[in-house]
C-alpha cells in the first residue's frame, strides 16, 4: 500500500448516524501537512477521532503500509496521536511535568528533561513550564496540548482546530512549527482548519468534506476554488495572488439561496 495513509471505504460516526461515508483516500503524504477543510457539522472531527481509535469507524486505514483498523488501540496509540480542541479540565500538573508524563504514557525512548524545554521553547511557552495546566488560558494549553503531541514522535499527527484559541502572531509562529517538525520527522500531519487562507498558505495538501463525503483532493489551490467554495461553503469567492505572490480567497457575498 506504500507510505502515507491511506483511506479506503472507511465510514465513522455514532450508533444510530453516519457521519463518514465510505471515504476513499488514495494517499496523504509523509512529511506534508494536510489540512481538512469543511463547513462545521461535515464530519471533520469525527473522522479525525474514529482514525485515532477514539471514535467507532469501519473500513481500511493504511499508515505507512500497515493496515491500523486491525491494530490493537495500544499500538495504534503508539503511532497516532489526537490532539483535540480543548484538553482536559481539572489537570493539576506543572506543563514541563505534563509533557513528560505525555511522553512516557507513548512508550517510547525516554526524553530528556532539557529536550522538553527545547520543545517548550520552540513553542514560546518556555516560561510556563512550571505554571500548572488548570490556571492556563485557553490559547497557552492549546500550545502544552501541542508539545504533548509533539514529544510523543508520532507516525500519524492528528490537530483538530489547534489555532482556535490563538491570536495571528502563534497562529503563525504554530503553522510554521508544525510544518517544520512534519518534515524533519517525515510524519503524516492532518489539521482541521476553518480558515481558508490558513490552508493556502501553510498547507501542502487539502481535503475537502461536505456532508461526511470527499469533495475534492489534492493541492490547496486545486481543491480550493470558486466552484468548491460555492458547494461547499455556499459563498461567492474568487483566489487572488497579494503582492508577494501568495493565493489569497477574497469573499464577495454569498450564493443566491433558491426561491421556493
Amino acid at each position: 500500500m506504500g507510505e502515507g495513509l491511506r483511506l479506503q471505504q472507511f465510514s465513522a460516526g455514532y450508533p444510530r448516524r453516519q457521519v463518514i461515508d465510505k471515504l476513499d483516500v488514495p494517499a496523504l503524504p509523509r512529511g506534508k501537512i494536510t489540512v481538512l477543510l469543511g463547513p462545521n457539522g461535515c464530519g471533520k472531527s469525527t473522522l479525525l477521532r474514529a482514525m485515532a481509535g477514539l471514535g467507532k469507524g469501519t473500513g481500511e486505514l493504511w499508515l505507512n503500509g500497515d493496515e491500523l483498523m486491525s491494530q490493537p488501540f495500544t499500538r495504534r496509540a503508539q503511532r497516532v496521536v489526537y490532539l483535540p480542541q480543548t484538553l482536559p479540565a481539572g489537570v493539576h500538573l506543572h506543563v514541563l511535568e505534563s509533557v513528560i508524563v505525555a511522553q512516557r504514557a507513548s512508550g517510547g525512548e525516554t526524553t530528556s528533561e532539557e529536550d522538553v524545554m527545547h520543545l517548550l521553547r520552540q513553542l514560546g511557552i518556555a516560561h510556563l513550564a512550571m505554571h500548572y495546566l488548570d490556571q492556563l488560558s485557553g490559547g497557552q494549553k492549546q500550545l502544552v496540548g501541542l508539545a504533548q503531541s509533539l514529544i510523543r514522535r508520532p507516525e500519524l499527527l492528528l490537530l483538530d482546530e489547534p489555532l482556535s484559541a490563538l491570536d495571528l502572531n502563534y497562529q503563525f509562529h504554530v503553522m510554521d512549527l508544525v510544518r517544520r517538525e512534519t518534515a524533519l520527522r517525515n510524519i503524516v500531519t492532518v489539521v482541521v482548519v476553518h480558515d481558508i487562507n490558513i490552508a493556502l498558505r501553510h498547507a501542502d495538501h487539502a481535503l475537502m468534506l461536505k456532508e461526511g463525503k470527499k469533495v475534492a483532493d489534492g493541492a490547496p489551490v486545486d481543491v480550493i476554488t470558486p466552484q468548491t467554495l460555492a458547494e461547499v461553503y455556499g459563498v461567492q469567492g474568487r483566489i487572488e495572488c497579494c503582492s508577494q505572490g501568495m493565493a489569497q480567497v477574497m469573499i464577495d457575498g454569498l450564493v443566491a439561496a433558491p426561491l421556493l
